[in-house]
């Protein structure tokens, strides 16, 4: 029998009275890449904000491990371990990668707002940050600005600040919007690394990069669950192409 690790029932959303997301039912296996796609406007992010509990559902559930977290707070969630990255990287541009990375791993010691404490307090994090600065491949860029990096190299250290957190499920909201090809290779060969191990949800447009690295896919369409299953299965339903080419129409 299949584990679930998230688990989404009849899941609802109305604002003023326009039905974003209407009856959504996922079910992400525990260890899985599972993405999430659809055409502009299909409610994709807004299922990502419903399940990390950035908006509240107007009905409908959401289990994580099997526990309902329909009324729990983001960061009651991100602390059971489910951490989402946004579309827009979500790192201190004026700081480090050394410095955002330890940021990260201090919340969990309780002591990210410790500031009467000197810095060489922080120290026995350093073999930590570098390791997980290595992973992402910015081992060399560690004290360099973070404003200075490519937009690519921002999205692995936001990759970086999320591993930090020692999360059981990532979610990836457009992990390669807006990079080129050279970035958008380095991301998705990063995403296949991380993944090892972890269950990652992903928003990505990019079919490329869905083709390459989702185990299972869910397709949206006005809100609605479209269709699940394999690449192959998704890339030859007729409702899915027609869905995407409308999108395209118009």
């Amino acid at each position: 029998m299949a584990q679930w690790v998230l688990e989404t029932k009849k899941l609802s959303k109305e604002f003023r009275g326009f039905l974003a997301v209407s009856q959504v039912d996922i079910r992400v296996q525990k260890g899985c890449v599972h993405a999430l796609i659809g055409p502009n406007g299909a409610g994709k992010t807004t299922v990502f904000n419903l399940l990390t509990r950035f908006i509240t559902p107007s009905s409908g559930a959401i289990f994580f491990n099997g526990v309902d977290i329909t009324k729990k707070k983001p960061a009651e969630v991100a602390l059971m371990g489910m951490v989402r990255s946004f579309q827009i990287s979500a790192v201190f541009p004026n700081l480090t990668p050394f410095e955002n990375v330890r940021i990260a791993l201090q919340r969990p010691l309780g002591t990210a707002c410790h500031f009467w404490k000197p810095l060489s307090s922080l120290d026995t994090l350093s073999d930590k940050i570098m390791e997980l600065l290595e992973a992402v491949g910015l081992q060399q860029l560690a004290h360099r600005p973070t404003v200075e990096l490519a937009y690519g190299r921002k999205r692995a250290l936001e990759i970086a600040t999320t591993l930090a957190l020692e999360p059981e499920m990532m979610l990836l909201d457009e992990p390669t919007q807006g990079m080129g090809a050279e970035d958008v290779e380095r991301i998705t060969e990063l995403v296949r690394k991380v993944a090892a191990g972890r269950t990652i949800l992903m928003v990505e447009h990019n079919l490329k990069v869905v083709a390459s690295l989702a185990e299972r896919i869910t397709v949206l369409n006005r809100g609605k669950v479209l269709a699940e299953g394999h690449y192959e299965e998704i890339s030859r339903n007729p409702s899915v192409m027609e869905a995407y080419m409308g999108s395209e129409n118009g």
